[in-house]
């Protein structure tokens, strides 16, 4: 097993243990801080069916030439995790937890895709709002309102992920982290880069810990 597929295995078994032990209060709590972020996410991915859907599969994913696809699997944070688990049911747990730790290698694809498409409910933040250069071209063109709609749901994203203030991401990572579990996945908690915008943020003090 990869050193990939191993921190991911780790991240989800975590997540799904802990999950197991929530009350119906608690976890419910969980389904509402991510509310926001799920209808964020379901206007991001509607953008990108409407847009990108026909461009991205024909160039990357029926063609391999994806950089994305080619390799093992995408940058995840931690609250995609959590995320991912609370909206999925069991059975889609389970396809992933067997990707992850029994399929051999398909060579080109992310583990992650399987025969219809990716086996996340929520795919990752990162996987989500990536497109390259050549497909943003392509579709964007002349299209100044397409490319406006896009920044506009790109600074949103943020709202979500980029810890220059209380972010959902830090939250759900906090939320397991009280709980005295910790995952090297926690970058928001745990990366320097993140660490130091949430210090310049005044959202983290180095000599006595998260504030």
């Amino acid at each position: 097993m990869t050193s990939y597929r191993q921190e991911q295995l780790d991240g989800y078994r975590l997540v799904l243990d802990h999950l197991d032990t929530l009350g119906a209060e608690e976890r419910q709590a969980l389904q509402k801080a991510i509310s926001p972020y799920l209808d964020f996410r379901k206007r991001a991915s509607e953008f990108l069916d409407t847009h990108f859907a026909g461009v991205c599969t024909q160039a990357c994913y029926d063609n391999q030439r994806s950089a994305c696809c080619s390799k093992d699997g995408i940058v995840t944070f931690f609250a995609d995790i959590v995320v991912n688990a609370l909206v999925s049911d069991p059975v889609s747990m389970e396809k992933i937890m067997a990707r992850l730790g029994q399929q051999p290698h398909e060579g080109f694809k992310c583990i992650y895709l399987g025969p219809r498409g990716c086996l996340w409910q929520v795919k990752p933040l990162v996987c989500e709002m990536f497109l390259c250069d050549p497909a943003l071209s392509e579709v964007f063109g002349s299209r100044s309102d397409l490319n406006t709609e896009w920044e506009a749901l790109q600074q949103e994203k943020k709202r979500f992920s980029w810890p220059d203030r209380p972010v959902l991401f830090d939250h759900l990572e906090a939320v397991f982290i009280e709980a005295g579990l910790n995952s090297s996945l926690m970058y928001l908690h745990n990366s320097p880069g993140l660490l130091r915008v949430k210090r310049l943020a005044g959202l983290y003090d180095p000599t006595v810990g998260r504030q």
